[in-house]
């Protein structure tokens, strides 16, 4: 990814979340506590998660992700400009798929609708909150509770057994302690893994460390799952169990959006956009309604 910053890498920013992040006091308008986490995965009310997507106003009462107008420029003489007046519209229930070639500003947008990246002009609705208006510590609260991240490398500790791995998104997400290996051993058992909790990452497969990922990605009971090249380090069979437990979690209910620069990965989406020299290339005239949407969650 470029700039290369993943959510790993921004642990120590995510550690200030409990403290800095989504409050009650009134400093961010739009942010309430997250006070508890039920166990397992699933989410059910009609395509809506039962934590972790409650809409906290303005914009889209059915969008999670609203993008209007925005840009990214990187040095100053000349600039690079990663992304040029970016307008997007993802709706709850949604799996999209963004395709490009390197360079293209993928990687960009990803950091942007992740949090990781504030953007130098436009609007960003996360859930009807206003990224753009957060300081860096409220930002990293939205992002550890509001956002699962998978990605290509995995980003497991070695030194760390599967489910401490799985406990620290809860760590940085501020979730309380009672509970948090039981919740971990959930989100293990619900991707298949219920076993192989004590195990290094290193002994186990590919295939097993990126499902390992997704539990970790889902036990915040994220709003939106964030798919960065999630098939890459796979081979052909292995990669197609991921994406079949991707359109699981989608029929689920859970919002994606997944970066590939595989044709046929983005295929396997329920909508596929490509993004070229920064701009959003292929954008259908009139977003999938959300009756369609939710049926095709509830099939």
């Amino acid at each position: 990814m470029t700039p290369e910053r993943t959510a790993w890498q921004a642990a120590d920013t995510e550690r200030t979340a409990h403290r800095g992040g989504e409050q009650t006091n009134g400093s961010a308008p739009g942010l309430g506590h997250r006070d508890g986490v039920a166990p397992g995965l699933g989410h059910s009310n009609g395509g809506r998660p039962t934590h972790g997507g409650d809409y906290a106003g303005g914009g889209d009462p059915d969008g999670v992700v609203e993008l209007s107008g925005i840009w990214r420029r990187f040095g100053s003489t000349p600039p690079v400009i990663a992304l040029r007046g970016v307008d997007l519209l993802v709706r709850r229930g949604e799996w999209l798929a963004i395709a490009g070639p390197s360079g293209s500003g993928k990687s960009t947008l990803l950091n942007v609708i992740g949090c990781l990246d504030r953007p130098d002009e436009g609007s960003y609705l996360l859930d009807g909150i206003d990224i753009t208006t957060l300081t860096d510590d409220q930002r990293a609260g939205v992002r550890s509770r509001r956002i699962g991240f998978v990605f290509q490398a995995f980003h497991l500790l070695a030194h760390r057994t599967v489910v401490e791995n799985v406990m620290l998104a809860e760590v940085y997400g501020g979730q309380p302690r009672s509970g948090r290996r039981e919740r971990a051993l959930a989100a293990l058992a619900a991707v298949g893994l219920g076993e192989r909790g004590e195990h290094l990452p290193t002994k186990l497969s590919g295939g097993e460390r990126q499902r390992v990922a997704i539990a970790r990605a889902l036990v915040n009971k994220p709003s939106l799952l964030l798919c960065d090249e999630p098939t890459g380090n796979l081979d052909s069979r292995t990669a197609d169990v991921i994406l079949k437990m991707i359109e699981e979690l989608h029929r689920g209910g859970l919002t994606v959006i997944m970066i590939t620069h595989e044709t046929a990965v983005a295929a396997r989406a329920q909508r596929q956009i490509r993004i070229i020299d920064g701009t959003i290339q292929d954008e259908p005239a009139s977003a999938v309604s959300t009756e369609a949407q939710r049926s095709g969650a509830e099939s």
